[in-house]
């Protein structure tokens, strides 16, 4: 790879002595060619990343399979299902418990009943043991679900 070098360089209109140096890329590269060091395992695939201390890979893979069950309970309403419309505000999972928080598009929903039980029933398929369903009391903001009427 060639470095860009300040040298003088005379030039047909400017032979003088006082020539200004001028920038080129002709000057030869004087870095020897090194090789970059080997990648941990070798070979050209990219090390493992490393997971951040802390997190419960086991606990995010049941958190993604909550999240994609539930994706089968729809707003009979809007048509959309209640991960779509940013329902689901929090998964809570320990030990043989599991809980979703959870809010209504508006207060008085009139399926509000229905949708709460297809939570519960699509987690526990998921988690094998009961489930609480929480209806918090915050209002549900179309934006959240990406949504602009």
């Amino acid at each position: 790879m060639a470095r860009a070098a300040c040298v003088r360089v005379p030039s047909a209109t400017n032979v003088h002595e006082d020539s200004k140096p001028i920038m080129t890329d002709t000057a030869p590269d004087t870095t020897p060619d090194v090789a970059p060091p080997p990648r941990p395992g070798g070979g050209l695939t990219p090390p493992p990343t490393p997971v951040p201390a802390g997190f419960d890979t086991e606990r995010r893979a049941t958190e993604l399979a909550i999240l994609d069950a539930l994706r089968s309970v729809v707003d009979p309403e809007i048509g959309m299902s209640v991960v779509e419309l940013a329902l689901i505000k929090q998964i809570v999972l320990a030990p043989g418990r599991t809980e979703i928080k959870m809010i209504l598009t508006t207060p008085f929903c009139p399926y509000a009943g229905a949708m709460i039980q297809q939570v519960k029933e699509a987690t526990e398929e998921v988690v094998q043991h009961d489930v609480k369903v929480t209806l918090l009391a915050e209002r549900w903001d179309p934006r959240d679900a990406g949504l602009m009427w």
